[in-house]
């Protein structure tokens, strides 16, 4: 027996010993390679007699604690069955190794690495599969293999980035068989974010995935879900700029099925911000026009205006005059007429139309999203035109009103209606009388309120004033 080497504790708290196998492992791996060798590869039986020499031998290292013999044994037995294209043997060796009573996790993690080459591109992303010749049955071998590896490394922390890698590799084979929700399912199942031995860029490239998948699947609501997984402060970090790219992209997807123009508006902005795009010029011009064109669809609010005033101070905002001369027109208050001069360049962005029809709630009709962009855009324009008239009217017929934006009377009455239902603007209808009022009309409490404090103002302005001649006085005395 060769010097002990602690490997775990025993009963009694005593160290087992490690029984040296080293010189006999090496002897029966070459003997049976040997056999299998001799009988010219063909012979099924020589590599299961080949199989019980190393079954019987992997006993002993296992009992021994011989970890190094071990797992030597473990993939010679593995190299038998693969260099004899063997797959049904392979598949039963592996499931038969890995489940051996008090197996050691080393032995287990050297299967799942010794067969991931067979399977993956492992030099390259380490997840796409390897492709295969042979028909029908070499597909359906690779895949119970990699069927077999996720399920060893089920449960295993140690083998929780291998577990992730053929998940997606799973998910891969699906996809490229059509099955699009069954990809999405499987991997959903890894929650990626919680493991500590995958980078933090294959995180968030694994969560891109599931985002894509389930987005493809039409599951918007998990998608959304799966998005927060990701933090946003992470994409802002060097050499993340490509993620960053990819993950605003698609989550765009998400809110242009919920139709949030100022979110759409956000992620355009944060694609355009990214550095990688603002050294392409068709990029950053893509991204600004995007971030132009949904702000103006976004509803008015204090956010919606402070970064329509950001975005306008940008001096790249020139390079784009049509962007540049719409945003103006939103800035000032003053009346738009509509369409915009540019609105037709605008509305021709690529991101207007993505092909969708979305069924309206209670209605037999259909619209795409580039019409209901094209209603949006308007509404929009109408909205500020009736801001900028509660500027300058405290009451105004509704029939010039109607005048001033273009509209039918009865068009005008809704949009207001809209906008006071929504809060973003006071008005009052009096359809006998045919006047729209935009400001309230103040009780004798209200107008009785504000004279006395501007009465309380002006005594003392009065008060202040006769104490700076008081004070001059007397400087000027002395």
């Amino acid at each position: 027996m060769s010097e002990a080497q602690p490997s775990g504790k025993a009963e009694g708290g005593q160290l087992e010993e490690r029984v040296d196998l080293s010189a006999e492992t090496s002897e029966k791996i070459a003997q049976a390679k040997q056999l299998v060798s001799s009988s010219g590869g063909s012979s099924s039986s020589a590599l299961q007699d080949a199989l019980a020499l190393l079954a019987a031998l992997e006993k002993r290292c296992r009992v021994g604690n011989d970890t190094p013999s071990l797992v030597k044994v473990c993939e010679a037995s593995l190299e038998l069955c693969h260099d004899a294209s063997d797959s049904e043997a392979l598949l039963a060796t592996l499931k038969t190794l890995s489940t051996r009573r008090s197996q050691k996790s080393k032995a287990i993690a050297s299967l799942v690495s010794k067969c991931l080459p067979w399977v993956v591109d492992v030099d390259g992303d380490g997840f796409t599969p390897l492709p295969v010749t042979g028909g029908d049955d070499a597909v359906k071998a690779r895949d119970a293999l990699v069927d077999e590896l996720r399920n060893i490394t089920d449960g295993k922390m140690y083998l929780e980035a291998e577990r992730a890698r053929l998940t997606r590799t799973v998910a891969v084979i699906k996809e490229s068989s059509g099955d699009v929700a069954g990809a999405a399912n499987v991997l959903q199942e890894v929650h990626v974010e919680t493991y500590g031995s995958i980078s933090k860029r294959e995180k968030i490239e694994f969560i891109l995935e599931q985002m894509r998948l389930t987005l493809q699947k039409k599951d918007y609501v998990r998608a959304y879900i799966v998005s927060n997984k990701v933090k946003r402060a992470t994409l802002d970090e060097e050499g993340m700029a490509e993620l960053k790219v990819k993950f605003y992209t698609l989550l765009t997807g998400y809110y242009k099925h919920e139709k949030q123009a100022l979110e759409l508006a956000k992620c355009y902005h944060a694609i355009y911000s990214t550095p990688s795009v603002q050294d392409e010029e068709r990029s950053w011009r893509e991204a600004l026009t995007n971030t132009v064109v949904f702000l103006c669809l976004s509803e008015y609010s204090n956010e919606v205006k402070d970064m329509m005033e950001r975005i306008d101070r940008d001096v790249k905002l020139e390079r784009v005059p049509e962007c540049k001369e719409t945003l103006k027109c939103y800035l000032k208050d003053e009346i738009m007429h509509y369409p915009l001069p540019h609105q037709a360049m605008l509305e021709s962005i690529p991101a207007f139309d993505d092909g969708n029809i979305d069924e309206d709630d209670g209605k037999n009709t259909t619209t795409t999203l580039k019409e209901h962009w094209h209603e949006t855009f308007h509404t929009r324009i109408v909205q500020h035109n009736l801001r900028v008239a509660s500027l300058y009217y405290r009451e105004i017929h509704t029939s010039r009103l109607a005048q001033l934006l273009s509209l039918s009377t009865a068009e005008t009455e809704k949009h207001i209606s809209q906008m006071v239902s929504s809060g973003t603007l006071y008005a009052k209808i009096d359809r006998p009388k045919d006047i729209v009022r935009f400001s309230k009309r103040r009780t004798e409490e209200e107008v009785l309120s504000d004279w006395a404090g501007d009465i309380k103002e002006l005594l003392g302005l009065v008060e202040t004033t006769t104490y700076l001649i008081q004070k001059e006085n007397m400087v000027q005395g002395h």
